[in-house]
């Protein structure tokens, strides 16, 4: 048997009401937006500065190791 689809009925909202809530999310997401994007500043800061140890370090263990084998 078919059943008779039903449909949802809303309330009609002002547009003021719209606009605020619309303003307030955007607003919120402007907020997230510095927040992330300050987090992701930091963040590269240590992963640079982690990358150029690694690098160091990679080189002065190629030097030891190649002085070590050649018997200096």
């Amino acid at each position: 048997m078919t059943s008779i689809r039903r449909r949802i009925l809303r309330p009609a909202q002002t547009p003021q009401a719209t606009d605020s809530r619309i303003s307030a999310i955007t607003r919120r997401r402007r907020e997230e937006l510095a927040k992330n994007r300050a987090a992701l500043r930091r963040w590269l800061t240590r992963l640079k500065r982690a990358a150029n140890t690694v690098t160091a370090l990679h080189r002065r263990i190629g030097r030891l190791e190649a002085t070590l084998a050649g018997g200096g």
